[in-house]
């Protein structure tokens, strides 16, 4: 399209430096022949193509037939109809209102009848018998303003249709602008997605699989040093210990790396029929070493005949990142951790109940905000990332539910969070 506009333009520069001379035509109206031979032979026919009429009437006919005249030399004396009819005649028409008229007269050259023949649109007045040479130069001056007026106006016109492909070029350029500003946001969105996933990630194997490992390091270490001194039941334990443990972690640590392929294929949530107390098991499992080593007990109090709708690695990492900070925030030997459910309306709501240091209101505030690189030293000096709660409010609100926090400074805290419930009606 820009090509085509610059043709346009250099066609549009080229005409306006050297313009085509247009084809001159020039009515002749008279009822005498004579006359209308004599104008011919006095204009120079080199210069006009003349056609004739010895009528209003005829005048008329052959105007609309052709309209492309630049001149209408018109008798004012004609029978039937004179000249100043027939000049009202041919201006009611609009595409014959710009040709000018020059009347010619023998007898009307009175002030009354000049007034007259400028009032039905005459532009000049030559008089018969008239001079060669004035005929001449009011024929060429005529001519040669229609001739530019028609130049202009096909100047005006290609104008306009420049103008119009500008328009329609800056149209489709803004399109093609605002089509590529909603494809870069559009990647900016994923880019922003493809890092929140990461740290998600990150987060994921830093909650759900550190504290396992840290728990199974530990028994490890105890048999490691006291090896020589224990007895083979202890030792047996330890190693069952271990081996439960180690291959729990395995399991997961197989399904985040089928999660984190979900991700990449934009295909990671995944909800199916759960049985919540068997669920809330399986996370727990992998939690109970590392609270035996701060003396906590870890009670599923969930009833059997509950059944959540639930991603099932999300709700792992959900159960898995609450109750480690119930764990590290709970003092060594100070009770229990447990984990109860209520059904509400199309909702099951889980509780996470510790005994510990609990949290202030400051610290509530502050609870679900954006992602830290730190959080606080639990009660045996446990570290964490900062990401885990953020995880879990992004998991909860992925399943359609809530999640808010009761606490207080040494009674404890209780995360409640909510899933989507089966009936038990519909699984049998």
């Amino acid at each position: 399209m820009a090509d085509q506009i610059i043709n346009n333009k250099s066609n549009f520069m080229a005409e306006t430096q050297m313009p085509e001379e247009p084809l001159i035509n020039v009515l002749l109206v008279d009822d005498n022949e004579n006359n209308l031979l004599a104008m011919e032979v006095v204009l120079e026919k080199e210069k006009y193509t003349f056609h004739r009429a010895t009528s209003g009437r005829e005048a008329l006919r052959i105007l609309l037939r052709e309209e492309d005249f630049s001149l209408i030399l018109l008798d004012v004396k004609m029978p039937i109809m004179d000249g100043y009819e027939t000049a009202a005649l041919i201006y009611e028409r609009d595409k014959l209102r710009q040709i000018p008229i020059i009347f010619i007269t023998a007898h009307d050259y009175e002030e009354a009848a000049v007034f007259k023949g400028y009032e039905a649109g005459a532009v000049d007045f030559i008089r018969k018998p008239f001079n060669p040479e004035m005929l001449r130069s009011k024929v060429a001056v005529f001519t040669e303003l229609y001739r530019k007026n028609q130049l202009l106006q096909r100047q005006e016109e290609k104008l306009q249709a420049i103008n119009q492909e500008l328009k329609q070029m800056n149209q489709s350029l803004e399109q093609r602008v605002l089509e590529r500003t909603l494809q870069l946001e559009g990647v900016n969105r994923e880019l922003k997605e493809l890092n929140l996933s990461k740290d998600k990630f990150l987060s994921v194997i830093s909650h759900d699989l550190r504290n396992p490992l840290t728990a199974l390091l530990a028994t490890s270490e105890n048999l490691t040093r006291d090896s020589e001194k224990l007895q083979p039941e202890r030792i047996k334990m330890f190693a069952n210990i271990i081996h439960r443990t180690s291959h729990k972690i395995l399991d997961q640590l197989n399904e985040l790396v089928d999660w984190a392929k979900e991700q990449r294929e934009k295909n990671n949530f995944n909800p199916q029929e759960l049985q919540l107390r068997q669920s809330v098991n399986e996370s727990l499992d992998l939690l109970r070493e590392n609270a035996q080593q701060k003396n906590i007990v870890l009670e599923n109090l969930v009833t059997e005949d509950l059944y959540i709708h639930a991603d099932v690695l999300m709700f792992r990492s959900i159960l898995q990142n609450v109750v480690t900070n119930a764990i590290k925030y709970t003092p060594a030997g100070g009770g229990s951790v447990a984990v109860t459910a209520t059904a509400t309306d199309g909702m099951i709501e889980l509780c996470i109940r510790d005994r510990g240091v609990g949290m202030s209101a400051q610290t509530l505030d502050m609870l679900f905000g954006q992602v830290s690189t730190a959080s606080l030293l639990g009660t045996s000096k446990e570290k964490g990332t900062g990401l885990g709660l953020l995880l879990v409010k992004d998991f909860v609100t992925m399943h359609g539910g809530t999640i808010r926090v009761e606490s207080e400074l040494d009674k404890g805290t209780c995360f409640l969070f909510t899933m989507p419930k089966i009936k038990t009606e519909s699984i049998a």
